[in-house]
């Protein structure tokens, strides 16, 4: 069963200006570690920055709070699997949230896809609930 769906549209340009106006204090508020070093390996660093801003906006909407009620940018945080597929953990107040809203007997599966389209970052992030398989 799905137990949220979000969606988000960054502008790239924006976020190069953000980082180039803000730097790391900007990095440092919004991105783990682990997302700054992504995104500085990386050819087109605001892109990557701009993908991972759409993909936290879109799961604070799908746990239906938005920013606010307590979570924080890092919170929720892009990785890559060695497929390159894009995977979304949650800490803190989000991973709370997202506890509360998954039944008993079910398991809470994020799925988060990116895309961009230079001026644009997109993200969709849908939350799934899976029963807990019995052995």
């Amino acid at each position: 069963m799905i137990l949220g769906i979000g969606t988000d549209l960054a502008n790239i340009d924006r976020i190069a200006g953000t980082l180039e106006r803000f730097g790391d204090r900007f990095r440092n508020r919004v991105f783990t570690e682990v997302e700054q070093r992504k995104a500085d390996r990386r050819a087109d660093v605001a892109g990557t920055y701009a993908k991972r801003w759409a993909a936290k906006e879109a799961c604070s909407k799908a746990l239906g709070t938005g920013l606010r009620m307590g979570i924080s940018w890092k919170d929720m945080a892009v990785s890559n699997l060695p497929t390159g597929q894009p995977v979304m953990q949650v800490t803190g107040w989000a991973a709370e949230r997202l506890k509360d809203m998954t039944p008993p007997g079910y398991e809470a599966i994020i799925h988060v896809t990116l895309t961009d389209d230079h001026p644009w970052a997109q993200a969709f992030v849908v939350i799934e609930a899976r029963p807990i398989a019995k052995n």
